[in-house]
């Protein structure tokens, strides 16, 4: 099994048909699954959490991108993706649905070029909509890719 986008983003990080009561317990799960893969400490979950309650992570195209806030990145070990594929959408509040969540972890500022370009791959509707439609981690990754990185996968 190997890693892509830099190493960000594991097939073992990616999960499907995953249940959410609501954007929180999305949340949570997003940061449990950081935990899981080594990415983040513990106390890195409420932070999201704490983001999520300063500045909605929804992006659009049924997306959210939750990550922490500046004082949970002392908890950050390693620069990581995680990805949620939703069974159903969830209620992002704004009458905003979500349905596919990635989550962030990133030292330093690395997170901003993470964002950018996270936010360049899923406001391409066409790519947005295969992600929500992906089956496997291979294709999730692949689909996150940069434009111009895809074959590096």
């Amino acid at each position: 099994m190997s890693d892509s986008r830099d190493g960000l983003l594991a097939e073992r990080a990616v999960r499907f048909g995953v249940h959410a009561t609501d954007r929180y317990d999305a949340v949570r799960q997003c940061g449990e699954l950081l935990v899981e893969v080594g990415a983040v400490a513990e106390e890195y979950v409420p932070s999201m959490r704490d983001r999520e309650d300063e500045i909605s992570t929804y992006i659009g195209a049924g997306v959210a991108i939750p990550h922490s806030t500046a004082a949970g990145k002392k908890y950050v070990r390693r620069d990581a993706l995680a990805v949620l594929v939703l069974a159903e959408p969830v209620d992002w509040g704004e009458d905003q649905q979500v349905s596919l969540c990635v989550a962030i972890a990133a030292l330093g500022d690395r997170h901003l070029d993470i964002l950018a370009e996270l936010a360049e791959v899923l406001m391409d509707p066409e790519r947005a909509e295969q992600l929500h439609q992906a089956k496997t981690a291979n294709e999730v990754i692949r689909l996150l890719q940069p434009a111009g990185k895809a074959e590096n996968v």
